[in-house]
């Protein structure tokens, strides 16, 4: 049985995620899934939407996942592959060469990102919404034109 590993956060789970695992599932017979824990994306300095435990639901429902195992460090990485017996570590291109000190290990396979889609998209794009609405909150009873104003400067932010 050829054993793959991946690695991720998969906040907003969105088909980038979908089109990646399906790709390292290809590469092998049983693809295991390192979710990224809440801690870890902190000290990264990076907040996620989804707790912990629901992006673990979410990613152990995906047929093309058959383990998910939590990351906790960066540091984790090869003794997973020993421990696990992986064969092939597959990640997003983005990280190519960041994981060539694994070939001793495994092998390591750089899967191209799919185009126009990220989770860091998505919360920019909440985060625009999230102004609008403020935006839109505090100019309640406001006059017509101070509303096209308003909306003007809307267009502008994006």
């Amino acid at each position: 049985m050829k054993k793959v590993i991946t690695y991720g956060t998969f906040d907003l789970l969105h088909v980038g995620h979908v089109h990646l695992l399906r790709r390292a599932r290809e590469l092998g017979d049983h693809l295991t899934v390192a979710v990224s824990t809440d801690r870890f994306n902190e000290g990264k300095g990076k907040k996620t939407i989804l707790p912990f435990a629901e992006r673990v639901e979410i990613v152990r429902s995906l047929r093309y996942v058959d383990e998910v195992i939590p990351e906790i460090s960066w540091e984790q990485k090869a003794d997973d592959v020993r421990r696990l017996q992986i064969d092939v570590f597959a990640i997003g291109a983005d990280w190519t060469g960041k994981f060539d000190f694994l070939t001793p290990l495994c092998q390591v396979v750089y899967l191209p990102r799919t185009p126009d889609i990220s989770s860091s998209q998505l919360k920019a794009e909440l985060d625009r919404l999230q102004s609008v609405q403020s935006l839109l909150e505090r100019i309640h009873g406001s006059e017509l034109k101070d509303l096209i104003g308003v909306l003007d400067k809307i267009v502008h932010l994006k």
